[in-house]
């Protein structure tokens, strides 16, 4: 029996012959006790390649759109670049859970190694793709092939944290976990860094860096890695839970990201009747959704696991958490991209390197904090941990809100390496204390849910944030954008024309490291004026200039959108701690008893 104190599971005795077999399986497998470090090092790189490709892209849509000749303000140019941009992120949240269910059913390493080799042939496509299609159609096949990547992705996300788990002994498992959970959250980082180096090199390398290391992982994975736990085939597939699931979920999804462009005269489209209805219908599937996986017998999402309050309370700290940290990696991406790097000089063609240089304080605290926090959570709970480091995340949040626009580097640095460490802490706990609450038979499951939990964050995140940024910088961008202009000696008509562009439609151009106003403003306009106003027009920092005011009013909205996240992930980890006391029998063919839930 483990110790109470740090709040870990309890096994029964059907648990712990389960967990016995497992130990037998690993210890007698041909690799041994070193067996559990070829599952981590694999799962790692599987899990890291995975969550690179869901933000390489990122920082890197200014290479990729300028590469393509695609004009970020033509018509439909936005559709294009949400789509390549979260396409990846969709399929793998709409498919993780699904594939967890069946890995269960047919076999974590089967399927794990499937994903691998899915990944590897779409990222061959990807980069093919980049050299031979251009424009929009080169936009769009790089989109449909970023799907079946993000399948693949799907698969390598639902299993990793499930083998992990079997491969490890349960003192070994916060570390284990924690670099597993480093490698899901730190990709998405590092990812950042990545994207911005290989754009300032050729653009094409961005997706050409996956195929070899998922060549080289898929070959490792199926030499390597081998079932420990048992398959069990004696369940059905809930096929009508899981179409439910994913249509609701795709709906929801697509609902949230046209939610954040124009519509009409609005800076977003939340009054769009399409997004309104697409809401409804989602979550009137998800009700259903429920209802369903409440009656089956096999369901595909145990929603009887959110009665251990430990995956509940852990999974809902997971989802604020997510959320506050794609919201914070979007932020700080337009804010350094569109606004402050080009006040200190730097071209639109070199901001993504410089971008992602300056983001590596956020990096190496993630790095640093992530390893050190899974190993000492072995030792002395997990509770502590994961609950500091989303209370340092809220420090770091109000540390943001109160800078500039044009802000001084060095307390920029401070904050974003502050908000690295609290997720680097939080992020290992978390992951070994959840998943070791679950009964050994469910890893695979609640591993798809977790990853199902962080993409659909991201995904949410984007939709808060953003139409939050929007909200605050319409507040002063059309006043500013009109006087910028006026102060130019533009005609007051033209400055007027100007200063309706949409929030949306302004951040979007900032994201892509664009300078609207050479559009805005025809040749006619430009003949009028002297060679000093159109200089200035024209310049890197002139648009970033009207910018900036607008965009510290939004920053601040979003950066305490993000605090208050932070603290309620922070109180759900510090009552997470006897939780797992509680461990209510689950559903299923194997007809497990229900012990009564403390």
């Amino acid at each position: 029996m483990r110790d109470e104190g740090r709040g870990e599971p309890q096994y029964d005795t059907k648990e712990r012959l389960i967990e016995r077999n497992i130990d037998e399986k690993r210890d007698e497998s041909r690799f041994g006790i070193h067996y559990k470090w070829i599952a981590l090092s694999n799962t790692t790189l599987g899990a890291l390649m995975a969550s690179i490709d869901s933000s390489i892209l990122m920082i890197s849509l200014p290479a990729i759109f300028n590469g393509l000749n695609v004009n970020p303000l033509a018509p439909g140019a936005t559709d294009l670049l949400l789509w390549l941009l979260l396409g990846y992120i969709i399929m793998s949240s709409v498919t993780v859970v699904t594939i967890g269910r069946l890995s269960d059913m047919f076999g974590r390493v089967r399927l794990y190694n499937m994903g691998f080799a899915i990944f590897s042939f779409a990222s061959i496509l990807v980069y093919v793709s980049s050299y031979i299609i251009s424009g929009s159609a080169g936009i769009l096949s790089l989109t449909l092939l970023r799907l079946l990547q993000g399948l693949g992705g799907g698969f390598l996300f639902a299993n990793g944290a499930a083998i992990l788990t079997d491969a490890f002994p349960e003192n070994e498992r916060g570390m284990a976990m924690g670099f597993n959970a480093i490698a899901i959250v730190g990709g998405s980082i590092i990812g950042l860094l990545v994207g911005g180096v290989l754009s300032a090199i050729d653009w094409h390398l961005i997706f050409l860096i996956s195929v070899p290391v998922g060549v080289l992982g898929t070959v490792w994975a199926y030499v390597g890695l081998h079932e420990l736990a048992s398959i069990r085939k004696n369940q059905k597939i809930d096929v009508f839970g899981n179409v439910t699931f994913a249509v609701s979920l795709t709906i929801i999804l697509l609902a949230l990201t046209y939610g954040i462009e124009p519509y009409g005269n609005q800076s977003t489209g939340w009054s769009n009747p399409a997004v309104e209805i697409s809401l409804i219908a989602g979550i009137i599937l998800f009700i259903a959704f429920i209802a369903v996986e409440r009656i089956v017998k096999d369901p595909m999402f145990h929603l009887d696991l959110f009665r251990i309050k430990v995956f509940a309370y852990g999974n809902l700290a997971l989802l604020l958490s997510g959320m506050a940290r794609g919201g914070l990696q979007f932020m700080i991406i337009i804010w350094l991209q569109g606004i402050w790097l080009p006040l200190h000089g730097v071209s639109f063609i070199n901001t993504p390197l410089q971008a992602g240089i300056d983001m590596l304080p956020l990096i190496i605290g993630f790095l640093v904090s992530g390893p050190i926090s899974g190993h000492l959570s072995d030792k002395y709970g997990s509770r502590k941990f994961a609950t500091a480091g989303m209370l340092i995340n809220f420090f770091g949040f109000l540390f943001l809100a109160s800078m500039p626009a044009n802000f001084n580097y060095l307390p920029f640095g401070i904050a974003i390496f502050m908000l690295g460490v609290g997720q680097g802490m939080f992020t290992s706990p978390n992951t070994a204390m959840v998943m070791s609450a679950v009964p050994p038979e469910y890893r695979g499951i609640s591993s798809g849910m977790r990853a199902t939990l962080v993409n659909v964050s991201f995904m949410f995140s984007l939709a808060v944030f953003f139409s939050l940024l929007v909200v605050g910088v319409s507040l002063n961008l059309q006043p500013s954008l009109y006087n910028g202009v006026l102060a130019q000696n533009v005609s007051q008509p033209t400055a007027l024309a100007i200063s309706k562009l949409p929030a949306s439609s302004a951040l979007f151009a900032a994201l892509l490291g664009y300078n609207p106003i050479k559009s805005l403003v025809n040749q006619t306009v430009l003949s009028t004026l002297s060679a000093h106003d159109t200089s200035i027009i024209l310049g890197t920092d002139f648009f970033s200039n009207l910018l900036a005011v607008p965009f510290k009013s939004g920053m601040q909205i979003v950066m305490y959108a993000g605090a208050l996240m932070a603290l309620f992930a922070a109180i759900f980890s510090a009552i997470n701690f006897d939780a797992s006391r509680s461990r209510p029998g689950l559903k299923d063919g194997d007809q497990q008893p229900k012990p009564a839930v403390a």
